[in-house]
Formats: structure tokens, C-alpha cells, sequence
């Protein structure tokens, strides 16, 4: 078996964050499914290995003409404001398109389908977002920016950034157990035949709404988060 085949998807998301398009296209699960190896990942997906790591190579050949930004590198303050306009704004903004679609479709299909009641879960994300730009983050930048200046970090309010962090994690497994058996019930989100052009619209809202979570949680969960812990250990010592 070659290296790359036992490469998990979650290390290979992290060298690469182009290669998340690959992931995310494909079907492969590099966000809470991402201790698999490439290879385990690739027969969960029924996907040929080889189709895969060409994919892959495709994908880093024109990485290189591409602007994909090193968020292991880039300093913390970039990443959060990057994951507030580009994944919070998203949240928010489709959030609220969602909500008359689904409103509109439950009224008429919610006794026969019991999957669109899997929404509140999500609904549920702008608390968590509010709670990480108003205490997390900010918090965050400050101990970088303490660190850059050679200067204690001051203590955080919360005990320590583990705290909030395993909170936040417990919320990503939320929406994303929310979104997967909304897929599995809704049959990857392909409306009931006959559908509603409403049915059909929200349906494809959820699909995008999946796509942008994906990237939206490896951001936080496997950059962000372990890079907060490592620099507050690293200020402690």
C-alpha cells in the first residue's frame, strides 16, 4: 500500500487545504470521519483508490496556480476573521433563506417527512457562533497578540481555551449529526418525487448548507483549536 493510502483524510485535509474540494466533491468524510486512512475512506465511499489520488494530484497541480491560503502558517487573527466573513456570514445568511422554504414545506409535507424536523439542530448555530465571536475569538486574538509582543497572556475567563473548545466541538458533532441524518432520510437529499419547486429549493439549500459546514468545522476543529491550545500551553511554560 502506498504512503498516501495510509495518509488519514483529516492529515491530508491539513497539508492541503485545496484537497478538501476533492474530499468534499467525492463524498469523503475528512471533518468528524477523519481518522480514517485514505484508503478505509475511499471503500466507505465505495470510491477506486486510484480515482482518488488522481483527484488528488489534479487538485495539487492546480493548487499551484491557485491562491489557497496555509491556515497552519497564516496567524490566528486571519483565520478567525476569514471563518467569520466567509463560514459565520454564511451560516447566517442561509439561515434565513432556509427558514421560510422550510416553513412553506412543512406546512404542507412535515407530518409525512419527520427529517426536515432535524433543522433545530442547526438553528442552533447561531448561538454557538455568537458565543466563539464574542468570547472564544476574541480571547483568542488576545493571547496571540500577547504572544507576539513577548508579553503574559492575560487569564481567561473560562479556566482555560480547552474549555470553550470541547464545548464548541460537542456543538460541531451536533450540526453535523444533524445534517447526516437529515441526508440518510432524505435519500442525499433528493426530494420525494413530485415535489414542490419549495421542496426541491430547500433540499438543495441543505446540500450547500453540508458542503460550507464541512470546511466551516475542519477550520475550527482541526487548525484553529489544536494551534489556541498549543500557543496557550506554549505561553504557560
Amino acid at each position: 500500500m502506498s504512503a498516501i493510502a495510509e495518509k488519514t483524510v483529516r492529515d491530508m485535509a491539513l497539508e492541503s487545504s485545496c484537497a478538501t474540494r476533492v474530499f468534499e466533491r467525492l463524498g469523503i468524510d475528512y471533518c468528524c470521519g477523519g481518522n480514517k486512512s485514505l484508503d478505509e475512506a475511499c471503500r466507505v465511499a465505495n470510491l477506486s483508490l486510484g480515482e482518488v489520488q488522481r483527484e488528488l494530484d489534479t487538485a495539487k497541480h492546480e493548487s499551484e496556480k491557485d491562491t489557497c491560503r496555509d491556515w497552519q502558517r497564516e496567524p490566528l487573527s486571519e483565520l478567525i476573521a476569514h471563518i467569520n466573513a466567509t463560514h459565520h456570514k454564511f451560516v447566517r445568511t442561509e439561515i434565513s433563506r432556509i427558514m421560510p422554504l422550510l416553513e412553506k414545506v412543512c406546512g404542507v409535507h412535515g407530518k409525512n417527512h419527520s427529517e426536515l424536523l432535524h433543522i433545530q439542530a442547526l438553528l442552533e448555530l447561531t448561538s454557538h457562533m455568537m458565543k466563539e465571536e464574542m468570547v472564544l475569538f476574541p480571547y483568542i486574538e488576545r493571547m496571540e497578540e500577547s504572544v507576539i509582543q513577548g508579553e503574559p497572556a492575560l487569564p481567561a475567563p473560562f479556566g482555560s481555551v480547552a474549555n470553550p473548545v470541547a464545548m464548541m466541538e460537542h456543538e460541531h458533532d451536533s450540526a453535523g449529526n444533524a445534517l447526516r441524518a437529515m441526508r440518510k432520510a432524505s435519500n442525499d437529499y433528493v426530494a420525494p418525487e413530485g415535489a414542490c419547486a419549495s421542496y426541491q429549493a430547500l433540499y438543495r439549500a441543505f446540500a450547500e448548507f453540508e458542503s460550507d459546514l464541512h470546511q466551516h468545522i475542519h477550520l475550527e476543529n482541526n487548525i484553529l483549536f489544536p494551534r489556541a491550545l498549543k500557543m496557550e500551553k506554549g505561553s504557560q511554560s
